[in-house]
C-alpha cells in the first residue's frame, strides 16, 4: 500500500506556509507518490495552479481547504472568544460535485462568516456536504480540542456529529505527529475512538514547507506574517522542524502503532478525482428583443451601424462586416458581443463619457459599427486578427475606458441586469518582489538597516527581476554572496521565499459576468466589505469565464466637465473635428505646450513633439508607441523620415507600402503581421501567432517560422500553404534580414490599435486646451482636488498661458474650481480667469459649502460679513469654518480686513445667532417697532468689530498656503525663480516622476514611461521654502529630522541625521527659505527622499565640494560670472550610424533643465550644437556612443 500527503499548505496559505506548488509537486514525484493534496488555510487560492502542475507532472491532484467551523452559527460575532472562536476541519473533495460543493462552502466562510477568519458552521457542511471527505484537522479541530481539555465523551460525539453530515466511510479522525506532548496525549484517545465508533483513522503531515531544510526560511516567514523578529521570544512559532513533505518511509515509522492510518491515505486519494474544464466559454446568455435570437439581433446592430459609420461605402465594406460575424459566430463569442455593447450602450444613453476604446478591440469594424469603439480601423490601418485570430481560441478581451466618477454606475447597472451573485470582482495578489524579500528577511534577521538598504539597492530596476538575475547581473552583489556568510544566508532564504503571494486585493478595474451565480464556478472572497473571486484574472479566462475591465479613466471626467462647462459658460456644443487635423491643435504639441495632454504631459515626451512637429494623428499615434524602451532608439530615424518625406531607407522596396505611414520605422505589432502576410502569404491569423513567438523569443518556433518565411511551406501533396517570400519575388537574403528586424523589433513593439485610442484621448484633450483653455484647465484642476503635487503644476500652467487664478470670494465661488468672464464683453471673446471653488478650502465640509451657496442662490449675494453671519448660522457653518474662510480671502471683498475679521468673528457669530433665536421665538425689541433707519442704526449698535490693521502680504500668503495647500496671491519664491533654476539640479517635479516611474505596474506594457536620468545616491541640489519640521529621536537615542520643504512645483521630504542637524537646526524654521544639497534616497515601496549633507539660507554659499563631477556641474551653474564650459564631442573619425545615434542622444537629453551646451569637433573645428542637462549618468551615455577618449567637458 502507499502514502498520500492529504493535509498540505502551499504558498498560498498567505505568509503560513512556504511550500511552493511547483517544488512540491516536484517532491511528491521524487518521492514515488501517485496523489497529493492541497489544504489551504480557509481558502482555495491556489487550487488551479496546483492541480496544473499536478497533471503536468502526473500526480493526481486532490483539491481541499481546512476550513474554520465557527462553534455555533457562523453568524455569531461574539458567542466564543480565545481558541474556541472556530474550529479546523479538512475538507477534500471527493468528486466534481464535491469541488463544487467545496467552493460554495468556501464562499460562504468569507461571504456570511468572516469573523478574524472566514467561518462555516454545521448548517453549512450539512447543506454541502456530498461529495466531500473530512478528516479532523490538527489539534485545533473540535475533537482535538476536547480531548486536550480531557473531555472525552464530548469529542467522541463531535465525531458521531461530523460522521452523520458527511455520512459513513467520509469522516476520519486524523492523526498526527510533530513532536507536541499535547499530539502524544490525543492520539491514543483517537485511536480508542476509531474502536469505539468505527470510524476511521488517517495519519497526516501538517506540511508547511517542502523540505526539512526550509524550516528555517519558513521561521522567518512567519516574522514577516506578524511583524516579529527571529530573536523575540514571544512570537508565534512551529516547533521541532517537522512540518515537511515526507517520505512514506518516515510515515510508517512514525505512525507504526497504526499502519491503517497510512493505508487509509491511499485509499482516500484513490476515491478523489476532480476534472476542470479549460478552454471551454461559459457566456452568460444575453436577453433579445422578441422575434430575434442573439445571431440576428447582432446582424441587425452590426449592418445599421456599417451604415450609419459609412454612409458612402458600406456596401464595399459588407464583405468585412460579414468577415468577422462568421468568425464571431464560429468561435461562439455573439453574446460576448452583445454583452459589451450593452453595457457601453448604457453607459452613453446616461451621459456617463466612455473612451473611444483601448487594446486590440478597436481593429474590429463590428465594434466600430456597433459603437464598442470610436476609432476607425480602416482609416489607421487597424487588424482584426490582432484582437480575435480565427486560429488561436482565446477569449476576446474588450478593456473599456469609463468617467472615474461614474464607472461603479456601470458595474451596478451589470450586477442588476445580470444578478448580484452573477457579477464578481476579480482577486489580485501581490509578491514577495526581490528587493521587498531582502528588506524583511533582514528585518528579521535584525540585520543593519543600513546594510539591507545597501544590498537592497544593488537589485538592478528591472520589470521582473529576481535576485538569481541581479547575481548575475550585479558583480558586486555577486562578490558580496559569495565572501561574506550573512549577506550568503540572508539572499539564500531571500531567495527561498521570493515570488510567494504576500497579500490579496482587489484587481483595480477587472469584473467577471457568469451565466450561473459566481460562485458555481469559482470560490468567493471579501476584503473590506468588497466581494471578489478567489481565482486571478488569467485563471477565471483559463476557465472560460467572461472577464471584463471596467477602467476608471480621469481624463474622460476632465473632458466631459470641459463640455459641460462650455455649455454652461459660452452656450457652445463642443464638437471634435472628425478628421483630427486642425493645425491649431497640433500647434500646442509644436510649441512644447503639453501640461494636461493626456500621455504627452513628461519633458522628455514634450521634447520629442517639439523636434516631431506633429500634424496628423499618425504622428501622435507613433509618439505614443515609440516613446518606452527599445523603440526610442528609433525616434532620430522616425523624425528624419518626417522632415525628409521620400528619403526614407527600406530593407527591400516591398516594405515601403507597411512601413511608410511610419518614414520606414517598424512601430506597431500590425506591421510585423502585415509584413509576414504580405511577403511571405501568410493568413493574418497564423501572421499573429508568428508575431507572439517573436515577442516572447519562442526559440523553437521562430527558428521553425523563418525557414516558412523565407521558403514557404507545402502539405504531403506539395501543395503551396504558404508562399514564402522567394516564391513571392524577395530574395533570401533579403528576407532572413527582414526576419531578423522584425524578431530583434517584436518584443519591444506596440499595439497600433491601442496606442490609436490614446491618440483620440489626447487629441480631444489638447483640443478643449486649445480652444476653451480656461474651461479646460478649470476640470483638470477639479479632477486633482486636494492633490498638491498637480493643483500647483496646473496653477503654474494657468498663469503661463495667461489665465488668471482668483482667490476664493463667498460670492462668486461655487464648491470646485469655475470660469469667469467680464460680463461687460462678449464672452467668446474672452480666455476667461479660473475662480477658487469654496470646496478648496480646508475645515470647510461640503454641507457648509452646499448651505451657503442654497442661500446665495435663494436670497442673493452676501451684502456684508454679517449678512452672511445672520444667514447661514447655524450647526453646519461653524465658527471653525467661517475661521478658514477668513483665512482664504473668502471675504476680502467686504471692507473689513482678514485681521479685523479674525479677531471680530467669534463675537458677531455669537451675537447673530442670539438675535436670530430671539427672532424665531417672537421676541420683539423697541428696534423693531421703528423703520429701516432705526434697523441699520440697531445693527451698527450690534455688531461691533475689533478693528485691525491689515497683515502683511507674507502672511497673507501664509495663510493662503494653510488653508488652500497652495498659494494663490503669490509665490514666496517667484521673485527668485531664475537664481533657483542656476543654483539647484533637482525639483520636486523630477522627484514625483521617479515615483511614478517605480510604481507603475510591472504588468502593464502597454503604459508610456518617462525613462528618468537618476540614480539612488546621486548628489543633488534643491531649493524651498520650510513648511513642516518633524524631530524623533533613534532607538539610539540620536535625534533626526523630517523636513518638509515647497518649491514652485511641489513639496518635498528632506532626511536630516544627527550631525547635519545639529550643525544646521538655527536655519530648520518654518516659512524660511533654504537651499540643500544631499543624496537622494530612491527606494520602490516608498516615496523618494533626500538626505541631507549640507544646508544653507538661500544665498549662501555651499562649502568646497571635493566631488570632481559635482565641481564641473559648479562651473556650469555659475555661467553667468565666467566663460562657459562646454560638452564637447569628438566626431571627427565617426561612422554615420553613430553620428544618428548621437544627434537622437542630444535631442532626448535637452530640456528645460539644461545646465551645459554641447559642442562637436571635426578635426580642429568646432561647432555648437545645442545644449542637455548633463549628470554622470548622461555624460557615460555620450561616453559610451562616441567612445570615452571623445568626450570632454572643456572651455572655448
Amino acid at each position: 500500500m502507499a502514502f498520500t500527503h492529504l493535509h498540505v499548505h502551499t504558498e498560498f496559505s498567505l505568509l503560513d506556509g512556504s511550500n511552493k506548488i511547483k517544488e512540491y509537486v516536484a517532491r511528491v514525484k521524487e518521492l514515488g507518490m501517485n496523489s497529493a493534496a492541497i489544504t489551504d488555510h480557509g481558502v482555495m487560492f491556489g487550487v488551479i495552479d496546483f492541480y496544473k502542475a499536478a497533471k503536468a507532472a502526473g500526480i493526481n491532484p486532490i483539491l481541499g481547504c481546512e476550513v474554520y467551523v465557527a462553534p455555533n452559527s457562523r453568524f455569531d460575532r461574539e458567542a466564543a472568544h480565545g481558541e474556541d472562536r472556530y474550529y479546523h476541519l479538512v475538507l477534500l473533495a471527493e468528486n466534481n460535485e464535491g469541488y463544487q460543493n467545496l467552493m460554495k462552502i468556501v464562499s460562504k466562510g468569507f461571504v456570511d462568516g468572516y469573523y478574524y477568519k472566514p467561518r462555516v458552521d454545521m448548517e453549512v457542511l450539512q447543506q454541502y456536504h456530498s461529495g466531500i471527505i473530512a478528516l479532523s484537522a490538527c489539534l485545533a479541530g473540535e475533537v482535538q480540542r476536547y480531548l486536550v481539555k480531557g473531555l472525552y465523551d464530548e469529542a467522541k460525539k463531535v465525531a458521531e456529529k461530523y460522521e452523520n453530515c458527511f455520512g459513513k466511510g467520509n469522516f476520519f479522525l486524523e492523526l498526527q505527529d510533530h513532536g507536541i506532548p499535547e499530539q502524544q496525549m490525543v492520539n491514543p484517545q483517537l485511536v480508542r475512538m476509531s474502536q469505539e465508533t468505527g470510524i476511521e483513522l488517517v495519519a497526516t503531515n501538517d506540511v508547511h514547507y517542502t523540505y526539512a531544510e526550509d524550516a528555517e526560511a519558513h521561521d522567518i516567514l512567519l516574522c514577516i506574517q506578524t511583524g516579529k523578529k527571529l530573536s523575540d521570544e514571544n512570537r508565534m512559532r512551529y516547533e521541532g522542524g517537522q512540518y515537511y513533505v515526507k517520505s512514506e518511509e518516515e510515515m510508517r515509522k512514525l505512525f507504526s502503532f497504526a499502519s491503517q492510518a497510512i493505508d487509509n491515505t491511499q485509499k482516500i486519494a484513490d476515491r478523489c478525482h476532480v476534472e476542470i474544464e479549460f478552454g471551454v466559454t461559459k457566456l452568460p446568455h444575453f436577453e433579445v428583443p422578441e422575434g430575434y435570437v442573439s445571431w440576428t439581433y447582432l446582424n441587425k446592430l452590426c449592418h445599421e451601424g456599417l451604415v450609419k459609420r459609412y454612409p458612402d461605402r458600406h456596401e464595399k465594406l459588407l464583405p468585412k462586416l460579414d468577415y468577422e460575424l462568421n468568425v464571431i459566430q464560429k468561435m461562439g463569442y455573439v453574446d460576448y458581443y452583445l454583452i459589451v455593447w450593452d453595457f457601453i450602450h448604457y453607459a452613453k444613453s446616461q451621459g456617463i463619457p466612455v473612451g473611444p476604446g483601448r487594446g486590440s478591440g478597436a481593429g474590429s469594424i463590428l465594434a466600430y459599427a456597433i459603437g464598442i469603439t470610436d476609432i476607425d480601423p480602416m482609416k489607421y490601418g487597424l487588424l482584426f486578427e490582432r484582437f480575435l485570430n480565427p486560429e488561436r481560441v482565446s477569449m476576446p478581451d474588450f478593456d473599456v475606458d469609463f468617467c472615474y466618477e461614474h464607472r461603479q454606475d456601470v458595474i451596478d447597472y451589470v450586477s442588476r441586469k445580470y444578478g448580484h451573485d452573477h457579477v464578481s470582482q476579480i482577486i489580485t495578489f501581490g509578491t514577495m518582489a526581490a528587493k521587498m524579500v531582502i528588506r524583511d528577511v533582514a528585518r528579521v534577521l535584525d540585520y543593519p538597516y543600513s546594510e539591507a538598504d545597501k544590498l537592497a539597492k544593488m537589485i538592478p530596476n528591472e520589470i521582473h527581476i529576481t535576485i538569481p538575475k541581479a547575481l548575475e547581473q550585479n558583480r558586486e552583489l555577486k562578490e558580496l554572496y559569495d565572501t561574506d556568510p550573512e549577506v550568503h544566508k540572508l539572499l539564500e532564504i531571500a531567495m527561498s521565499l521570493e515570488g510567494m503571494p504576500r497579500q490579496a486585493s482587489t484587481h483595480a478595474c477587472g469584473v467577471v459576468i457568469t451565466k450561473d451565480p459566481v460562485d458555481t464556478y469559482v470560490p468567493l472572497y471579501v476584503r473590506d466589505g468588497q466581494i471578489s473571486t478567489q481565482y486571478i484574472m488569467t485563471t477565471l479566462e483559463e476557465l472560460g469565464l467572461l472577464k471584463m475591465d471596467f477602467l476608471g479613466l480621469r481624463t474622460l471626467t476632465v473632458i466631459q466637465d470641459t463640455i459641460n462647462l462650455v455649455k454652461q459658460n459660452r452656450g457652445i456644443d463642443v464638437e471634435f473635428d472628425k478628421d483630427m487635423s486642425d493645425p491649431k491643435v497640433y500647434k500646442l504639441w509644436q510649441e512644447g505646450n503639453t501640461s494636461g495632454i493626456f500621455q504627452f504631459e513628461s519633458q522628455g515626451m514634450t521634447n520629442f513633439m517639439k523636434e516631431l512637429k506633429p500634424d496628423c494623428l499618425e504622428d501622435l499615434i507613433a509618439g505614443v508607441s515609440l516613446y518606452r524602451p527599445g523603440p526610442m532608439d528609433q525616434i532620430p530615424r522616425y523624425i528624419r523620415g518626417k522632415q525628409n518625406p521620400g528619403h526614407n531607407e527600406y530593407t527591400h522596396p516591398s516594405l515601403e507600402p507597411i512601413l511608410n505611414v511610419t518614414y520606414g520605422c517598424m512601430v506597431y505589432q500590425e506591421q510585423v503581421m502585415q509584413i509576414v502576410r504580405d511577403l511571405a502569404g501568410y493568413s493574418l491569423g497564423r501572421a499573429d501567432l508568428v508575431r507572439r513567438a517573436m515577442g516572447k523569443k519562442k526559440l523553437d518556433v521562430m527558428a521553425k517560422e523563418r525557414e516558412v518565411f523565407i521558403n514557404g511551406q507545402v502539405d504531403e501533396n506539395e501543395n503551396i500553404i504558404v508562399p514564402g517570400c522567394v516564391r513571392n519575388g524577395i530574395d533570401a537574403e533579403s528576407a532572413n534580414k527582414i526576419f531578423d528586424e522584425m524578431s530583434e523589433f517584436a518584443k519591444y513593439a506596440f499595439n497600433k490599435s491601442h496606442a490609436a485610442c490614446y491618440a483620440v484621448v489626447a487629441y480631444r484633450t489638447a483640443y478643449l486646451k486649445a480652444y476653451y483653455p480656461a474651461e479646460f484647465m478649470a476640470s483638470m484642476l477639479n479632477s486633482f482636488l486636494g492633490n498638491l503635487d498637480k493643483v500647483p503644476e496646473y496653477i503654474d500652467e494657468c498663469k503661463r498661458i495667461g489665465i488668471k487664478i482668483l482667490k476664493p470670494d463667498i460670492n462668486s465661488s461655487s464648491s470646485k474650481f469655475t470660469v469667469e468672464f467680464d460680463e461687460s464683453q462678449n464672452k467668446n471673446n474672452q480666455i476667461g480667469q479660473i475662480r477658487f471653488g469654496l470646496g478648496s478650502i480646508k475645515n470647510v465640509g461640503l454641507q457648509p459649502i452646499d448651505n451657503i451657496i442654497k442661500d446665495r442662490n435663494e436670497h442673493g449675494k452676501f451684502e456684508g460679513f454679517t449678512d452672511f453671519c445672520e444667514r447661514v448660522e447655524g450647526e453646519a457653518v461653524n465658527k471653525k469654518c467661517v475661521e478658514s474662510l477668513i483665512k482664504a480671502g473668502a471675504f476680502d471683498e467686504f471692507p473689513e480686513t482678514r485681521a479685523t475679521l479674525l479677531a471680530s468673528f467669534e463675537a458677531i457669530m455669537d451675537l447673530a445667532q442670539s438675535y436670530n433665536k430671539k427672532g424665531m421665538n417672537g421676541q420683539v425689541s423697541m428696534f423693531d417697532l421703528g423703520g429701516e433707519q432705526e434697523e441699520n442704526n440697531l445693527k451698527e449698535i450690534k455688531y461691533q468689530f475689533s478693528e485691525q490693521e491689515e497683515m502683511t502680504e507674507n502672511e497673507k500668503l501664509s495663510m493662503e498656503k494653510e488653508m488652500l495647500g497652495i498659494y494663490i496671491s503669490g509665490h514666496p519664491l517667484e521673485k527668485i525663480k531664475e537664481q533657483i533654476k542656476q543654483l539647484t539640479n533637482i525639483s520636486s517635479k523630477e522627484l514625483k516622476e521617479i515615483d511614478e516611474q517605480n510604481s507603475s505596474e510591472e504588468n502593464e506594457e502597454n503604459k508610456v514611461q518617462e525613462i528618468l536620468k537618476y540614480e539612488d545616491g546621486q548628489e543633488v541640489r534643491i531649493a524651498g521654502i520650510i513648511t513642516s519640521v518633524k524631530k524623533k529621536y533613534t532607538k539610539n537615542n540620536k535625534i533626526m529630522a523630517f523636513v518638509t520643504i515647497e518649491d514652485l512645483n511641489g513639496s518635498v521630504e528632506i532626511i536630516i541625521f544627527e550631525p547635519t542637524f545639529l550643525k544646521y537646526q538655527d536655519k530648520l524654521l518654518e516659512e524660511n527659505i533654504i537651499m540643500i544639497k544631499g543624496r537622494l534616497s530612491i527606494r520602490e515601496d516608498d516615496n523618494t527622499k533626500i538626505v541631507a549633507q549640507e544646508i544653507r539660507n538661500f544665498g549662501e554659499k555651499f562649502s568646497e565640494n571635493s566631488n570632481k563631477y559635482e565641481n564641473k556641474k559648479q562651473d556650469v551653474q555659475n555661467t553667468e560670472i565666467q566663460k562657459p564650459k562646454h560638452l564637447v564631442i569628438d566626431i571627427t573619425n565617426m561612422e554615420e550610424t553613430e553620428k544618428a545615434k548621437l544627434r537622437g542622444a542630444i535631442r532626448f537629453f535637452n530640456g528645460e533643465r539644461n545646465n551645459i551646451p554641447v559642442a562637436v569637433k571635426t578635426g580642429d573645428e568646432i561647432k555648437p550644437c545645442g545644449a542637455i542637462h548633463l549628470t554622470e549618468e548622461i555624460l557615460k551615455e555620450f561616453e559610451e556612443i562616441a567612445g570615452k577618449q571623445n568626450v570632454g567637458i572643456d572651455l572655448y
